[in-house]
């Protein structure tokens, strides 16, 4: 059972961090390269405690889709959202935000078990677990670079 832990410090508010991770529109953006879009559910805005959102995407050649609800929510610091349906065994993706002096430090820890028992851990060791670790990497920094122009935007006017 991997578990994948990133962090990222981001230049902004801690609310802002916090709204931009949950933005359903900014997700699909930063998950352009995997055409990953949401078609049922929460389609757009910020999704919300108990609300779930069915995402379809394409990763490693292969299209997948994927339902996750978000089960615990504490503006504007931490939430969860855990799969109950898709391509896993199972999964739980934590978000943390912490202020800090220079903005925010966004933590994600990813727990997850792969299907297909010791075909799935064998997946996990060879590439599945890099693969998860870069695609969250890759989220990350755009949600950096997304909420430091946003911020950006807003102390200018």
């Amino acid at each position: 059972m991997p578990i994948i832990r990133t962090e990222v410090n981001i230049h902004a508010p801690i609310h802002v961090c916090f709204d931009v991770a949950r933005d359903i529109n900014i997700h699909m953006k930063s998950t352009a390269t995997t055409k990953e879009k949401a078609i049922a559910g929460r389609t757009s805005g910020h999704i919300q405690l108990g609300e779930s959102v069915t995402w379809e995407a394409v990763h490693l050649g292969i299209t997948f889709r994927l339902t996750s609800k978000v089960t615990q929510l504490i503006y504007p610091t931490y939430f969860v959202d855990e799969m109950t349906k898709g391509p896993f065994k199972r999964f739980k993706h934590e978000h943390f935000f912490i202020k800090i002096d220079s903005g925010t430090k966004l933590i994600d820890v990813f727990d997850y078990s792969s299907p297909f028992g010791v075909l799935g851990k064998f997946v996990d060791g060879v590439m599945l677990a890099k693969y998860m670790r870069e695609f969250l990497l890759m989220r990350g920094k755009y949600m950096k670079k997304y909420a430091e122009q946003l911020t950006s935007d807003q102390g200018d006017s």
